[in-house]
């Protein structure tokens, strides 16, 4: 007989895959990387763009050679007459009046752009008034930032109101916290990399927290399909069917993050670094790191938090134990267990210790007998032409 693939033996609970059971590892990577990422916040910050820093932003035409020269030539100038300002950024931008480069510098006077400008023109021999250029206020930035945040707040709330409606508090909580630490650790790559903050990162930001809200509840679903009525049986914990339900999403997860991440690479590394489509690059690169991390926190981070919360509950710590006493009384051989049937119904009742040496002896309610029917009987009636009729005879 072939074997069967992965992905059959991840859905039937036999690839090995204990996430659950090792929460307590990824809760302390996570905390080792929420620690380096709040660290780099406070000692690196951010590489923000002009757009919240503020700065000056000059377009020359395409033409006057490669983006690189046209850098080096920029950087001449304003080392010249821009006090020692350099280009912060240099992309290639396509417009209504054909292609030209964008450097966007630290902020410069109003004097200081004019003379920029004008020694731009003699190293590219142009006319001045062939280069723009404009300026951008840091208080534009901050109200981009504060809109992003009114935004963020709604958006979490929505998800805390649907997710308690949809499922309940504790799975609200548990995906909640996993949206936040994807937040954390993606702008924590950023701090810590160097990528520049423009509003197409913001915008990408608050994307990402709705892919990953989806993985979360594509995982969070199948663990509430397989955790119903658990107390009824003494069969697995609430943990065993959380970390079952884990395996049996894990691929479709990993399918869907890879299908969402190969269009945002492609637009990424083609679009941003071959085709030199610079606007493309700051939306790209937070969509896809934050994919990414999107994929691992739904799996390593949101479910084990999900039975760590359980576990608090009541019922679910007396239904813990009871599974627990039995497997314990079935490893003493006080218990036989029970057939593979009537296990697979949850028709196991939780065993006493003080009862376990009746557990086998008692007959149950309701069950035949032991003996062996006689040959040819039906329906334990005995055998014969005339049955149960009275007198027995036949017809004729």
């Amino acid at each position: 007989m072939a074997k069967s693939g992965l992905a059959s033996r991840l859905y039937r609970g036999e690839a090995g895959l204990d996430i659950v059971g090792r929460r307590k590892l990824w809760f302390g990577v996570a905390g080792a990387l929420v620690l380096i990422a709040v660290l780099s916040f406070a000692v690196r910050g951010f590489s923000l763009g002009i757009e919240f820093a503020g700065g000056n932003s000059f377009q020359v035409p395409a033409s006057v050679g490669t983006l690189d020269r046209a850098e080096e030539q920029v950087n001449t100038a304003l080392a010249a007459e821009g006090g020692g300002a350099k280009v912060a950024t240099a992309q290639k931008v396509g417009g209504p009046g054909g292609e030209y480069y964008e450097m966007r510098t630290s902020q410069l006077s109003v004097e200081q752009v004019a003379a920029v400008k004008t020694e731009m023109a003699r190293g590219f021999g142009i006319n001045v008034d062939q280069i723009s250029g404009s300026q951008v206020s840091e208080a534009w930035g901050s109200q981009v930032t504060s809109r992003a945040l009114l935004g963020l707040i709604i958006f979490v709330a929505v998800v805390a109101i649907y997710l308690i409606l949809r499922f309940e508090w504790r799975m609200a909580a548990a995906a909640i916290s996993s949206l936040f630490m994807n937040l954390i650790l993606t702008a924590g790559i950023y701090s810590m990399v160097g990528f520049e903050v423009t509003p197409s990162t913001i915008i990408g930001f608050l994307t990402i927290l709705g892919f990953a809200l989806y993985d979360v509840v594509v995982v969070f679903d199948k663990v509430q399909e397989n955790t119903r009525g658990i107390t009824a049986n003494s069969n697995q914990t609430y943990g065993e069917a959380a970390n079952l339900a884990l395996n049996q999403s894990l691929m479709r997860s990993l399918n869907t993050s890879v299908v969402a991440l190969l269009p945002v690479g492609g637009l990424l590394f083609i679009g941003a670094g071959l085709l030199g489509a610079g606007t493309l690059k700051d939306l790209g690169l937070v969509l896809f790191v934050g994919m990414a991390m999107a994929f691992l926190t739904s799996i390593l981070l949101a479910t084990p938090l999900l039975v760590l919360l359980k576990n608090y509950d009541p019922r679910i710590q007396a239904h813990t134990k009871r599974v627990l006493a039995r497997r314990g009384a079935i490893a003493r051989g006080e218990l036989a267990p029970k057939g593979a049937s009537r296990a697979a119904e949850g028709g196991d009742e939780p065993i006493d210790a003080e009862a376990t040496a009746l557990a086998g002896a008692a007959p149950k309610v309701g069950a035949r007998p032991a003996g062996k029917r006689a040959t040819g009987a039906r329906g334990g009636r005995p055998s014969g032409s005339g049955g149960n009729r009275p007198g027995g005879a036949k017809r004729r």
